[in-house]
């Protein structure tokens, strides 16, 4: 009789434990095949440029290629919508930006709500905006460079990587905090716009850190201010924004978004594995050469960061009336 009371209790614990090894298993075996990662901007970008260097990172901790591709047009609508339509199972991630949460604002019409229809995974970095001028633009300071742009109305262009994109918010929040009046010239991903800004073609750019400090620091182009509350430890000889445009600030982030449904035990192998990178000191420098800073934390955290950028760049693409191609 006691042989089988514990033979039951036994059966008993073995049967209430399935599901929870059932839980680890499938954790366990995640990712068992390639993970695409679409970046919705063009290479070479501050984008793609986190998405590469997280994605090397989670090859060789996961065991399985993490393979970026990059997928622009619509201003990330493209990339964007072909994450949300995935299958959620883990294998196609969506490296997420400011448009992500501009574009609810700029379209009127998307077939999506990026709010309803992604799950957040993890922040990866924050950076600061540059504003970045080439060295044919005579101003050396932001106050120079507003009179610059006042004494020459309409003459003056300021590239973006796209309609709607973080440096056109930026810029067009510059513009209307300053008062001046510019011409927007948006291009297809911030490497086309960094590589018409270094040719002459357009005269300044919020360009973000990450692909453009090499440029600032070899003297190819001019950084005037940085668009955070505080200066970049990377360039901290280059003033504030805020410090000639009181109550201005804004700033580049990057992390990482499932699509919808996305079990939660693969989020959680994402986002422990994101957060292990950050905090290891050989990705800090990288980042830190990079001029960027470790985001971090958990999927709701990186959730509620995207639900108040959607918010203040709403309010900004109303003032302005900045409308999609």
């Amino acid at each position: 009789m006691n042989l089988l009371r514990r033979q039951f209790l036994h059966l008993a614990a073995g049967a209430a434990a399935l599901p929870a090894l059932s839980r680890i298993a499938r954790s366990q075996a995640y990712p068992s095949r390639p993970v695409r990662v679409i970046v919705p901007f063009a290479p070479a970008g501050d984008t793609d440029l986190v998405a590469r260097l997280m994605g090397q990172w989670l090859s060789e901790r996961l065991g399985q290629p993490f393979i970026i591709e990059n997928r622009p047009g619509a201003g990330t609508n493209i990339g964007t919508e072909a994450v949300v339509r995935a299958p959620a199972d883990g294998y196609t991630l969506l490296l997420a930006s400011p448009p992500s949460a501009i574009n609810a604002t700029l379209y009127a019409k998307l077939n999506f709500v990026f709010l309803r229809d992604i799950a957040p995974v993890a922040g990866v970095i924050r950076a600061p905006f540059v504003l970045e001028v080439n060295p044919s633009v005579p101003a050396k300071t932001v106050p120079e460079f507003i009179a610059y742009a006042k004494a020459n109305p309409g003459k003056i262009s300021m590239a973006s990587a796209g309609i709607g994109s973080g440096p056109h918010v930026a810029g067009e929040l510059f513009k209307m905090m300053a008062a001046v009046d510019t011409v927007h010239v948006p291009y297809r991903g911030q490497g086309p716009a960094l590589t018409d800004l270094l040719a002459g073609q357009v005269q300044f750019y919020f360009a973000g850190i990450p692909s453009s400090i090499q440029y600032v620091r070899s003297a190819k182009l001019r950084a005037l201010a940085v668009t955070t509350k505080t200066r970049s430890e990377a360039l901290p000889e280059i003033p504030t924004l805020i410090d000639f445009l009181p109550g201005y600030e804004a700033s580049f982030w990057g992390g990482f978004c499932a699509p919808k449904s996305t079990p939660a035990e693969v989020i959680e192998t994402l986002n422990r594995e994101i957060n292990a990178a950050l905090s290891d000191p050989r990705m800090q420098a990288r980042l830190a050469d990079l001029g960027a800073t470790p985001f971090g934390g958990s999927p709701a955290d990186f959730g509620k960061h995207i639900a108040e950028e959607t918010a203040k760049w709403g309010k900004v693409i109303r003032a302005a009336n900045i409308k999609p191609e």
